[in-house]
Order: structure tokens, then sequence, then C-alpha cells
């Protein structure tokens, strides 16, 4: 199954791919990863990221394109991936379609997991990491038995410098503004399968993985 997993900042998306990733053994791309290994590696492609990288500019979608094409044509792919982070806009949507259209394997659906805004700001704003243990928790969603402090080894909990209204608002924007209209291209493709991000996450995935069967 060739799919995509589209969703907001704090959706889960990323915890989702993970799961259905081992769960149906095809592979989750996340393409910060890609480039991470291109650059380690000192792939052609990797060395054309690293250039754009040091000078602080953005990688080129047909160096990201080039980068997802090589990385379904591993054997670990045959059966299909799961796309997390890719495409962000219609743009990259676009290059997307026709270089599968080109390998003659389309995508087979796509996979929204819908949050509201305001609980996307509560996940967000709300996630506190323990200096000591690296335990996670959310001062609204699941917070420690004793404020500020890690309940596995009483250490203190922080807050990340990029987990703050401002910034996490200023995220959430983009995404409204550049990714969101996905979901009226892919949904003018039927291919669209919207689920509600919410509520258990073991539920969550089965019922995305119930998508998933149908592909």
């Amino acid at each position: 199954m060739r799919t995509v997993l589209l969703g907001a900042p704090g959706s889960g998306k990323g915890t989702q791919g993970v799961v259905l990733s081992k769960k149906y053994n095809i592979p989750q791309i996340s393409t910060g990863d890609l480039l991470r290994a291109a650059v380690s590696a000192g792939s052609e492609l990797g060395k054309k990221a690293k250039t754009a990288m040091d000078a602080g500019a953005l990688v080129s979608d047909d160096i990201v394109i080039g980068l997802i094409r090589e990385r379904i044509s591993d054997n670990d792919a045959k059966n299909g991936y799961i796309l997390d982070g890719f495409p962000r806009n219609i743009v990259q949507a676009e290059a997307l379609d026709a270089m599968l259209e080109e390998l003659d394997q389309p995508l087979q659906g796509v996979v929204l997991l819908d949050v509201a805004f305001e609980e996307l700001m509560q996940r967000l704003t709300g996630r506190r990491t323990c200096k000591d243990c690296g335990a996670i928790y959310n001062v609204h969603l699941s917070p420690p038995k004793t404020a500020d402090h890690c309940d596995a080894c009483n250490g203190e909990l922080f807050q990340r410098a990029d987990d703050n209204e401002e910034t996490i608002g200023n995220r959430l924007n983009v995404y409204q503004d550049q990714t969101a209209p996905l979901i009226g291209y892919y949904g003018d493709q039927d291919k669209l399968h919207s689920i509600a991000g919410t509520g258990n996450i073991d539920d969550i995935t089965t019922a995305v993985g119930a998508i998933f069967d149908t592909l």
C-alpha cells in the first residue's frame, strides 16, 4: 500500500506512522530522515542537499523527490510505504504524483488525522519534558502527579523553547496555509480518508488500519 499520512503538527501522525509501519511491515518514510541519511552517506543527492543546508537554504523539491524515488525502490518498500511529512504543499504533491506516475506506482490512499485547532494547541503548548530521564508529560492531558516534577525520577520538568504558544501558533498557521489545501487536492482524486485523531491511540491505529486494509 502506497500511502501518505496527513495531519497538522501535534496530530499524532508520527506516532501512528511508527506503529503502522511495524504492523504492516512497510517503511515509514520521513523526508527529514532521508535528508540526514543522504548527507551522512555522502551520496550525490546528499551532497546537493548539504550544499543547500550549509548555505541556510531550503533543500529543493527536486532533491527531495529524488531521495523519495531512491528510497521507495529499496526492497523493504516493495509492498508499500507510509510517507510522513511529505508532501507539504500542492506543488510538492503534483511533483510526487508525476514521479509516481512515471513509475506506474500511484498513491493508493491518503489518511488525514483530523484534530481541532484548540486541541492541537493544548497538545503542543502543554508538553513538558523531564530534564533527567526525558519522560514526556502534558499539563493539560497527562499531567504529572506532582506539578513540575517527573513521576518516575522526580526530575524537574521543563518546556522546550519551541513549544511556546507564539511559535506553535506560527507552525499551525503555516500548516493551514500550505498543507491543508492538500485535503481538497487528494479529495478530488478520491484518495482521501479522514479519521478523527483524538481519543485512544490504539483506537486511532485500528481506524487507520481498517482503511489500509481496503487499499
